[in-house]
């Protein structure tokens, strides 16, 4: 039988945060060690006589008990970016010098009466939170799950509920099959609605209901599709285009410029959905190409590594992408 290297951990509840629930995160170390991980006791236990393997466990275990210490979440994505960090190619998006505990703290953001921190969960997402600090005009493109949406939300209310932006703006492109926004029944904010549904979700995950609704009401928040923005000019605010690959190039441009003085612009879009007719018209295509020679803009491209849904998410992405 091979030797076992082991962690003690005299904090039972500490154990059971580092093994998940049901032990999932001890699968997903077995997986990236190639090793029987387990406990025993109070301890944790890496079966094998690899050294390579036991320093990397340990390097492992240790950045993630850092984590668990600052309150983040000892998440299976958390410990699959730390394992990436600690190989010898290392995780090249994660600075150098800077473990993906540090990486990801420093990222972290309060929103005022949410449920939690908001912590990345990934090196990509952590780059994201502080591009969204640094810049006026920021890009988040990738597949579906890699929390764009999610984390543009919480970036914005944080900004709006501490009251450094006087307002959130959310709009898309409304491109769906074939029903027009005029044959909905309602004003312009219930027609819209449903198209702005994961903008929302995202909102009422991160703070209560009653909480979104008096922003919506004191008109902190507002909701708007995007061919309604032309001829604005947006002070002071954070401004979230959702689904950018539906918008078309002359909408890409018109939006981009109704940024006005001390305002964000967030535009998240997922390059494998466009619904236009032709994905040549596609405006986020277009405007990555354009825009990329300014420094001043800010692109975060996150990919299946970034997923964060179900497992079985990544894997159904990564099914897709091996077709094309």
């Amino acid at each position: 039988m091979p030797e076992s290297a082991g962690i003690a951990l005299e904090d039972t509840r500490l154990l059971a945060d580092v093994c998940g629930a049901n032990d999932y995160n001890l699968r997903v170390l077995e997986r990236l060690l190639g090793c029987r991980v387990f406990t025993k006791g109070n301890e944790l236990l890496l079966e094998s006589t690899d050294p390579c393997a036991r320093e990397l466990f340990e390097g492992i275990v240790g950045q993630l008990l850092a984590a668990l210490a600052e309150g983040m979440p000892a998440s299976p994505d958390l410990i699959t970016a730390i394992h990436a960090s600690l190989t010898p190619e290392g995780d090249a998006r994660l600075e150098s010098g800077h473990s993906c505990a540090d990486v990801f703290r420093e990222a972290a953001i309060q929103v005022p009466g949410a449920f939690g921190k908001v912590y990345p969960r990934t090196a990509n997402q952590a780059l994201l939170l502080r591009g969204m600090s640094s810049h006026d005009i920021n890009f988040a493109v990738g597949p579906a799950g890699t929390g764009k949406t999610y984390l543009a939300v919480a970036w914005a209310l944080r900004e709006v509920l501490i009251k450094s932006r006087h307002k959130l703006v959310l709009t898309r492109p409304v491109v769906e099959a074939g029903e027009s926004l005029g044959f909905l029944p309602g004003d312009l904010a219930q027609k819209i609605s449903p198209y702005l549904r994961p903008l929302y979700d995202a909102m009422e995950a991160l703070v209560p209901f009653e909480a979104v609704r008096r922003l919506e009401e004191n008109h902190t928040i507002e909701i708007a599709p995007l061919a309604y923005m032309r001829g604005r000019s947006l002070n002071h605010c954070v401004v979230i285009l959702d689904e950018a690959q539906n918008a078309t190039k002359e909408q890409m441009k018109m939006f981009l410029t109704r940024l006005g003085e001390g305002s964000v612009a967030i535009i998240t879009g997922d390059l494998t959905q466009i619904d236009l007719p032709r994905k040549s018209e596609s405006g986020l295509v277009h405007a990555l190409t354009v825009l990329a020679d300014i420094d001043d803009i800010f692109v975060c491209k996150l990919d299946g590594r970034d997923v964060v849904r179900n497992p079985l998410v990544r894997k159904i992405i990564e099914a897709y992408e091996s077709e094309r």
